[in-house]
Order: structure tokens, then sequence, then C-alpha cells
């Protein structure tokens, strides 16, 4: 059996990507422990922690031994991938990813989804839906920027296919 040899693993991409999907299937396959930003970031009724309590948070989280983080939060994009040591962009087009949360707010609508913090119901509006939209143009490049500096392994996958390849073929811990 190969050994795990990431224990500090980002998963970044945009919203609907399937971040979330593909950490939770991580942490069960390599046994690390799973954060949400969005469980870090947001309060009850959607109240944003404030911004130096939230790093404070991330800050615990990240100088851990392990873990696994997901979520965008560009603004703590560099802090967090100077820890890593394995970085993950689901770097999927617009479309799909705005197809997935439209999907996804039908799934949950009323309800909190399981990566969000409680008492956070399932939302989506014009300014979700426009930041999706322009994601491409708008935070990719400088997330392309902060992983051409990072020195940790950059995997890029840009389909489902590549995922799921790339998920089979990591390493599983306690097989």
């Amino acid at each position: 059996m190969e050994a795990i040899q990431h224990k500090k693993v980002l998963i970044i991409g945009c919203s609907g990507a399937g971040k979330s999907t593909l950490s939770r299937k991580l942490a069960m396959r390599w046994g690390l422990p799973l954060h949400h930003l969005d469980v870090l970031y947001w309060n009850e009724g959607w109240m944003p922690t404030p911004k130096q309590e939230f790093r404070k948070l991330l800050k615990d989280v990240i100088t851990q031994p392990e873990w696994i983080v997901d979520g965008n939060f560009d603004s703590s994009l560099e802090m967090r991938a100077h820890y890593a040591d394995l970085i993950i962009f689901l770097d999927f087009p617009n479309w799909l990813c705005l197809s997935r949360v439209t999907k996804r707010f039908w799934s949950y609508r009323g309800q909190t989804r399981p990566d969000m913090a409680q008492g956070c119901p399932e939302k989506i509006d014009m300014k979700f839906v426009r930041w999706i939209w322009r994601y491409p143009k708008d935070a990719r490049p400088g997330v392309l920027e902060i992983l051409q500096k990072a020195k940790a392994d950059v995997v890029l996958l840009k389909t489902s296919v590549e995922v799921e390849r790339w998920l089979d073929s990591s390493p599983q811990r306690n097989a």
C-alpha cells in the first residue's frame, strides 16, 4: 500500500465546482480532519465572522499537523496556500458551476446543507450568480498567480472525470 504523503490539503475552485464533495471523499479515503471554510466564516442568519476572528479561527486549523480545508475566500487563499502541502484546484467551466449551484439550491432549499454553518439555509441571488459567472475573469487569474508561487504540490482538475480518476488513483489509508 502506498503511503499518504500529503497531510495538509487545500481544495479550491468556484462555487459549484465540487469542492465539498471531493473534500468529503478525500477525508474518508485519507483519514484527515475536514474543515469547510463556510462553517468557519458564516454564523446563523448568514452573519459573517469578523475578519480578524475568522483569520484566527482559520490559522488555528491550518497550523495543525493534518487537515483538509475546502472553500473559496480569495482573501485568505495566500495564507492557506502557505501552509498546504497539496492544493487541488477544481478549474471547472462557469456554466457547469452555475448549473450545479442551481441544482444544489433546489435540493437544499429552506435547509442548511452539511458543509455550511448552522442557521444558514441554502440561498441564491443575482450577486452570487454574477460572481460565479465572472469567476473565470475576476478570480481565476489571481488564484493561478498564487498557485504559481505555492511551495505545495498543485493538482489542476478540469472535469468530473479527471477528479474521479485522480481520486481513484490516490493512495488509501488503512485500505
